[in-house]
């Protein structure tokens, strides 16, 4: 393992990408720290510490800082979730660039950047205000210029997240979106571990042994859970296919056998972000109205579009089942498989070319997305149960999908470094 890190290093090409990243992410945790003006950060902190939840998480802290990355990346996924949407049928237009290849991608990109910041603006303006409605006093100067001000600075932090993560997908190693999320994930584990030793161990009159078990018992469910994810993200179904023998000219092609991999979840931990980001987003335009009697429409919206609460936990079941379907075929078109191999030559023992090998893989495909999404839903909704029932802080409640979402990022990352390695013949990491 050692070996294979230095090995990193000794590539020039793969040295650059990896400091490239890493020049980044630490300047999106000096951003994390940089507040936005008008704002009395401490006033929030007191105030705020109970519901923060997945956007503080995913913000690496920064929302609790209420920082110029205070919004982190969600409207950016929010746009991206929402722009995939439209090109499935429903603009003609959007599904148009869709079918243009690389040309109609960036086309798309354009029209979601510029959604972004759309989508920040109205963020940002239901966070300063929900929130100054939850922490009075938060907000130092209340005149429409204050307002204007703090959401400009943070759609402009929420814009320039998007353009690192761009920057690192382009230059550095790995997806920059899921590298920023998990870098923001990182950032939080030393004060979830601090919440857990003032919760169980700091009070006197607590008993140090039932403390002792129920840490050991979260330390388990991890093991199990990083286990598990290891074991769905990397488990494949092997479709054998066998390509018949052509003559063209002198020379002879195929007669080789072959097999399709079909991941048993091919979706990674796509729907698991694009879900969250759906669940919370009512409740960030209900801080608009949100106040702090706790009573009307508005609140309503709020406390229950969390997605600790039952109605946002039950929505964001049904979520990732739907989002892993979908991400899955956007992925993997069964008909368009079915057509290559049959142009190829191409057959699956046992199944007629065409339609019969078309619905053979479609069939196989829906009962292994079923396996990678119910995996996937209980990955995500468990240790709310458990926390709750072991009387956890807040913070370990998202222990299951931030444990989903950084293991599934770290595996798609080294399978990046791997092939860069042993494309220049060196050794990797997977054995």
């Amino acid at each position: 393992m050692l070996a294979s890190l230095s090995n990193i290093f000794k590539i020039g090409d793969l040295r650059r990408k990896v400091l490239y990243t890493l020049m980044m992410l630490v300047v999106f945790r000096i951003g994390s720290f940089i507040p936005v003006p008008n704002v009395n950060v401490e006033v929030f902190q007191q105030s705020t510490n109970n519901f923060l939840g997945f956007l503080n998480t995913f913000s690496g802290g920064a929302l609790q800082n209420f920082s110029i990355f205070a919004m982190g990346i969600m409207p950016y996924i929010t746009a991206s979730i929402i722009m995939q949407l439209l090109s499935m049928e429903v603009v003609p237009k959007f599904t148009q660039w869709a079918r243009e290849g690389e040309v109609g991608r960036k086309k798309i990109a354009t029209v979601t950047r510029y959604f972004t910041v759309v989508l920040g603006l109205i963020q940002s303006i239901g966070m300063t205000v929900g929130f100054n409605n939850m922490a009075p006093g938060l907000l130092t100067d209340t005149s429409f210029g204050s307002y204007a001000l703090i959401a400009i600075t943070l759609t402009a932090g929420t814009a320039f997240m998007m353009w690192m993560g761009e920057q690192i997908t382009e230059k550095g190693i790995g997806n920059g979106i899921s590298i920023l999320i998990v870098a923001g994930i990182v950032a939080n584990i030393p004060s979830g571990v601090l919440a857990i030793y003032s919760t169980q161990f700091a009070d006197p009159n607590q008993n140090i042994f039932f403390s002792i078990v129920k840490v050991l018992m979260v330390l388990l469910v991890i093991i199990v859970i990083i286990v598990g994810v290891i074991f769905m993200q990397q488990g494949v179904r092997k479709i054998p296919v066998q390509y018949a023998k052509r003559v063209v000219g002198r020379k002879m092609f195929g007669g080789q056998s072959t097999h399709i991999p079909l991941k048993i979840n091919s979706a990674g931990v796509i729907p698991v972000i694009f879900s969250i980001s759906l669940v919370i987003f009512p409740s960030t335009i209900a801080q608009f109205w949100a106040d702090a009697s706790g009573t009307g429409v508005a609140n309503w919206i709020y406390q229950n579009f969390q997605v600790n609460a039952p109605l946002g936990m039950t929505l964001y079941a049904f979520l990732i089942i739907g989002f892993t379907y979908f991400y899955t075929f956007v992925q993997i078109n069964p008909v368009q498989m079915a057509d290559n191999m049959r142009k190829n030559g191409g057959y699956i023992p046992g199944i007629r070319p065409g339609k019969h090998t078309e619905v053979y893989i479609t069939r196989t495909l829906y009962r292994l997305t079923l396996a990678g999404a119910l995996f996937l839903m209980l990955i995500s909704i468990l240790p709310f149960f458990f926390s709750k029932l072991a009387n956890l802080p807040q913070q370990i409640y998202i222990g299951g999908t931030t444990l989903l979402i950084v293991i599934g990022v770290v595996l798609d990352t080294m399978k990046q470094i791997e092939s860069q390695m042993i494309k220049r013949h060196y050794q990797g990491f997977i054995r």
